[in-house]
């Protein structure tokens, strides 16, 4: 098993849609090197879900990937944002995955935090400059995220 890290806004979604929800596909990333992150997972990896550009931005909860390698649906549809005329059903451009919701945590890991327990070497989420939606996390950097999180 691999941990992620993927960003969305709260206000596009959020964990508390997650929850309500269940389960969602993670669709309309359009960065190659995030979408090759998104190639990467396997079922049953675990992703921290991250509320980006909001104050304060950090780390809200848990979720676990169910389905690999699905074709982002979006890139077809002409009226989504997300929409990709270079992308063909023979051949799509942009792959994701299915994710389910598996906790909120009680309070926000904030991004002021992470930067205070990691160096940029670390974890690529407090490099400066990473604007990546999508990104690894090793082993011993999740262990100690969930650690903390229990704590609080």
């Amino acid at each position: 098993m691999k941990y992620w890290l993927m960003k969305s806004e709260p206000q596009v979604y959020s964990i508390t849609d997650l929850q309500q929800e269940g389960q969602t596909i993670w669709d309309g990333v359009r960065n190659y090197q995030a979408r090759n992150f998104l190639r990467q997972m396997k079922v049953g990896d675990l992703a921290f879900f991250y509320h980006s550009n909001t104050k304060p931005p950090g780390i809200v909860g848990l979720m676990r990937v169910i389905e690999s390698n699905v074709v982002d649906p979006t890139q077809f549809d002409q009226d989504s944002p997300y929409y990709d005329p270079k992308s063909t059903q023979e051949s799509p451009r942009w792959q994701t995955v299915t994710v389910e919701f598996v906790e909120q945590f009680s309070k926000i890991l904030t991004l002021t935090t992470l930067k205070q327990m990691f160096s940029s070497d670390e974890f690529l989420l407090v490099k400066r400059g990473n604007r990546l939606s999508v990104i690894p996390v090793n082993t011993t950097i999740a262990e100690k995220i969930i650690d903390l999180v229990k704590i609080s």
